[in-house]
């Protein structure tokens, strides 16, 4: 099933989505705020998001880049400002359509259904293969000797980003700054505990990891070969 995430603060607008899209086999998970939207996102995989721009605290606009910074996930954004400028300005800023409120849910079906098709027909799939790991980077998705890994959005992220540099060693400082889309506390142990939760996905064992080592004090590293 599709999985949708509306981020308005249209509660009785949320509730309405989330059951009509339901008869077309959409799957919708909506949150109020943008924090809590961009926190969802990381948190989890989405096929396509509905973005509302009048978002009070955050504007639409500026979630759409920080989504950007660390996903290309679809995003249709709503807005009761339905000008050409205002569309412009959503489609340069990363946005896949523009959709003005008030309008009919059908037609927002209409256009998530073709922001889908036009991605996987302009999709070329960058694939990474470690071993027995195969990485889709279109698609996020990952599959360990056949079987598909259920990932968060920020567990894909940080795989993608090491497998990317295999062999070589990434500092906790780089892992932040690479994924800087991400809520990273400088201080705490976000990169361990995230390491640690990919880690036990991959099936690694702590002392005789197959995919992730821990390197001490500098970082870690992707082995080349996923043994």
């Amino acid at each position: 099933m599709t999985r949708i995430l509306v981020i308005d603060d249209d509660d009785k607008l949320n509730a309405l989505l989330t059951q009509y899209l339901a008869t077309f086999d959409l799957s919708v998970s909506s949150r109020v705020t943008a924090q809590d939207g961009l926190r969802a996102l990381q948190e989890d995989a989405y096929d396509v998001v509905v973005l509302d721009v009048m978002l009070p605290g955050m504007d639409g606009l500026t979630v759409l880049k920080r989504i950007r910074d660390f996903s290309r996930v679809p995003v249709v954004m709503l807005t009761a400002r339905g000008g050409v400028a205002d569309r412009i300005i959503g489609l340069e800023a990363g946005a896949d359509d523009y959709l003005p409120k008030p309008f009919e849910p059908r037609e927002l079906v209409a256009r998530i259904q073709a922001v889908l098709r036009r991605r996987t027909a302009d999709a070329t799939d960058e694939m990474i293969r470690v071993g027995p790991l195969v990485i889709n980077v279109t698609t996020q998705s990952a599959h360990l000797s056949g079987v598909p890994l259920a990932l968060t959005g920020a567990e894909f992220q940080l795989l993608v980003l090491l497998a990317r540099h295999r062999g070589r060693i990434l500092s906790r400082d780089r892992i932040m700054d690479e994924t800087r889309g991400l809520d990273w506390e400088a201080y705490d142990r976000s990169i361990d505990v995230l390491v640690s939760r990919l880690r036990q996905k991959l099936g690694d064992e702590a002392k005789r990891p197959s995919f992730i080592r821990t390197i001490r004090g500098r970082g870690y590293v992707f082995t080349a070969s996923g043994s």
